[in-house]
């Protein structure tokens, strides 16, 4: 009795589902990824043998390259609010606009005389515009001081906690800034910072 031959059929995998999911992930990474962000004091970290996390809140971050010190805080609702202090303060009123800019503005090294021409700038003149730094000294009243004040105020009042203190220096950076940031600190009674670091690449053998 001859064999009953089966037609062959070429196997076919209905890939639809996977596609979906693949493109679910994609644009989950995508909403959930936060950009890198252009340092503008342009800090080369000196390295370090051992490695731990920066806390990504609650974080006032000093740069200090090129002899400038940058400000940056994580919160951005206390950025608005140390913004509106220092503006009752200095006597420079910013519209709601100019607000928004500066609330979702991570890092800035401006003083506060040039505050609103860098607010207002627009974003392809932003790469271009002139950062002088934070007006830093020793004193109870330098723009630093204040900010660093200001901003703790705001975070106590908004979320009730403490803002804790990082610096991040340039590996060639000249003592004197460095000195005068700690020196800063030290005047609002903030004796305990973190200093960033990259980490340390193991010698070759």
């Amino acid at each position: 009795m001859p064999r009953v031959k089966v037609a062959r059929k070429s196997t076919a995998i209905d890939m639809t589902a996977m596609c979906d999911v693949a493109f679910l992930l994609l644009t989950f990474f995508i909403l959930t990824a936060k950009p890198k962000i252009e340092d503008p004091s342009k800090a080369e970290v000196p390295p370090s043998s051992k490695m731990t996390p920066v806390a990504d809140a609650n974080m006032i971050t000093i740069s200090v390259g090129m002899d400038k010190a940058f400000y940056s805080v994580t919160e951005e609702d206390v950025r608005s609010g140390a913004l509106k202090a220092m503006g009752e303060k200095y006597g420079v009123t910013f519209n709601a606009e100019e607000a928004k800019r500066f609330s979702l503005t991570p890092i800035f090294g401006v003083p506060m005389k040039n505050l609103k021409s860098f607010l207002d700038a627009e974003p392809e003149q932003l790469k271009n515009f002139p950062q002088t730094g934070i007006p830093a000294d020793t004193t109870n009243n330098s723009e630093l001081f204040n900010w660093i004040y200001t901003s703790r105020q705001a975070e106590k009042a908004l979320h009730d906690k403490l803002l804790n203190v990082s610096i991040k220096a340039d590996r060639n950076e000249v003592y004197p800034m460095i000195n005068t940031v700690i020196t800063v600190l030290a005047k609002q009674k903030i004796f305990k910072f973190d200093l960033i670091t990259s980490l340390k690449t193991a010698p070759k053998r």
